[in-house]
């Protein structure tokens, strides 16, 4: 609904942004699709996500930054992930996890230049690594020139691309707070947190996910296109693919209707198409609530498997009906499905190593879980090796500490990098676990080389699914394929007479024996 701004209130909001910032996110871009530097089905996985922030500091300010992922590229390639995902790389407001987009076609400041971007893409080719970059279609910063500018007024030319009302309107509530917030509120300040604001007169502007990230009108045509334009600015510079984040949210109606409607189904699919339309390139969606529907090629083609990973630490720590939900989890949904043990949110989980509170033997049962099951795995920087989180911090801060590179840390020169060293830095580092051919690390560089090396195993059906207990056994077949894979998630030994030639085993026992927490995949003949 278009409103005029009052006297008073339009006086107000012009001495606190003048004439507003430029805006420089902004032209058109016509696409130039490119042949993809990366071989077929490297789409398939594993993929690493890094907060780039929090992987390698190149320059001593405390900060990870491009550089200093370009520097740790031969890390990931001897794990063998053919595929990395980056939290927000583009320009924010939030200086932190990045999705208070400020300028949608520049690198945050504090990560380097569009030069650096493109080494990155170099590098990670060179070794067979696609890149994928998080983006945000929902909403940008309160920071953002656009938002800035559309303050302004109703005669302002961005001042329908956001959401207004001219009352605070009644009957929301979006994960428990009211999402309209009032503009004489506005955050002018906010430095990384914000708390509830109280309602109040006067003009209102929608925040799904709070006041200092406003939601976009992508009923407006035009800026639905300007995001289009976005995505090609950086898949003509050779990025591989984009995770959409928040993609339910695109569409609110009403204080009923604003998850998951027909509409921000409709325009996922767009942007799918506008990604895909470059040659080999990779999409995935974050969908919470119904991650299956939009892993349909109707909807986004793939999304994260929201309620696995609450399945697989359910059945390494005990949970009773775990192991059968883990079982049936695949029944019904398909195998594009992204799968994960945790992820950057908190909701989904503290670090692995805080789940199974140190035990590496229940850490290496739910690892190959994740790595032998069908879906396309994302591992979360720091699992590889054990990370354990900083139970000190609020919020996402303690799964969001520096990687562990050696035992004093390693992530930067600086006297105080932005987050404290990871507790168990000493024994569970990137050094170390490299070193010993039995450690964590080698343990998931043989799982993901065994994914790799099967078709079966990162591309076959799921067949054959039998629980017993603590006992899970499956099989994964192609035509010219079939494999069992059996796991115990008990504190004891099971029998299980063997009925294959054997390809991996973890621990190892004796033929007719699965151990506790224990993993073996046949090839049946």
């Amino acid at each position: 609904m278009k409103i005029a701004l009052s006297t008073s209130l339009l006086a107000l909001l012009l001495s606190a942004c003048a004439s507003g910032p430029r805006v420089t996110d902004h032209g058109a871009v016509a696409a130039r699709p490119s042949p993809s530097a990366l071989p077929e089905g490297w789409q398939r996985g594993p993929f690493m996500e890094v907060f780039v922030r929090a992987y390698q500091d190149s320059d001593g300010d405390g900060q990870g930054d491009l550089r200093g992922l370009i520097q740790r590229l031969d890390h990931l390639r001897l794990l063998g992930v053919t595929g990395l995902w980056l939290m927000p790389v583009q320009q924010s407001a939030d200086r932190d996890h990045g999705y208070a987009t400020q300028d949608y076609r520049a690198i945050e400041r504090d990560y380097g230049s569009l030069a650096d971007f493109d080494e990155l893409l170099r590098q990670a080719h060179a070794r067979g690594i696609g890149v994928v970059i998080d983006y945000v279609v929902n909403h940008a910063s309160w920071q953002h020139p656009m938002f800035q500018q559309a303050l302004q007024g109703p005669g302002n030319p961005w001042r329908d691309w956001f959401v207004w009302s001219e009352v605070a309107p009644q009957g929301w509530d979006i994960w428990g707070k009211n999402p309209w917030y009032a503009v004489s509120q506005q955050p002018w300040n906010w430095q990384g947190e914000w708390k509830d604001l109280p309602q109040a007169p006067g003009l209102h502007y929608f925040g799904t996910f709070g006041p200092h990230m406003p939601d976009f009108n992508l009923a407006k045509p035009e800026v639905f296109d300007w995001h289009l334009d976005n995505l090609r600015f950086w898949l003509n510079r050779g990025l591989d693919g984009l995770r959409l984040d928040a993609v339910p949210h695109l569409v609110e109606r009403d204080a009923k209707d604003w998850n998951d409607q027909p509409e921000s189904r409709r325009l996922t699919k767009r942007l799918q198409d506008q990604i895909l339309a470059y040659p080999n390139r990779f999409v995935v969606c974050e969908a919470t609530a119904k991650p299956a529907d939009y892993a349909a090629p109707e909807v986004c083609g793939s999304a994260f498997g929201f309620g696995l990973e609450r399945a697989i630490m359910g059945a390494v720590g005990g949970r009773a009906g775990a192991v059968q939900e883990l079982a049936d989890y695949f029944k019904t949904r398909p195998q594009r499905m992204a799968t994960m043990l945790a992820n950057h949110d908190i909701f989904a989980g503290q670090r692995i190593w805080d789940q199974v509170q140190g035990d590496e033997a229940r850490y290496r049962l739910a690892a190959a879980s994740l790595l032998l099951l069908p879906g396309i795995p994302f591992l979360y920087y720091g699992e590889e090796i054990g990370q354990a989180g900083l139970p000190q911090l609020k919020g996402d801060g303690p799964i969001r500490g520096p990687m562990s590179w050696n035992a004093g840390g390693g992530f930067s020169t600086s006297a105080q990098p932005f987050r404290p060293t990871s507790p168990n830095a000493a024994t569970h580092n990137a050094e170390a676990q490299r070193a010993d051919p039995g450690s964590l690390f080698h343990h998931y560089r043989r799982l993901v080389a065994l994914r790799r090396q099967h078709a079966a195993l990162h591309s076959g059906r799921y067949e054959a699914v039998q629980v017993d207990g603590t006992l899970l056994c499956f099989e994964r077949a192609t035509g010219a394929e079939r494999l069992r894979v059996c796991l115990n998630y008990g504190p004891t030994a099971r029998a299980l007479p063997a009925r294959g030639l054997l390809l991996w085993a973890a621990p190892q026992a004796p033929a007719d024996t699965l151990p506790a927490w224990g993993v073996r995949v046949e090839r049946l003949v």
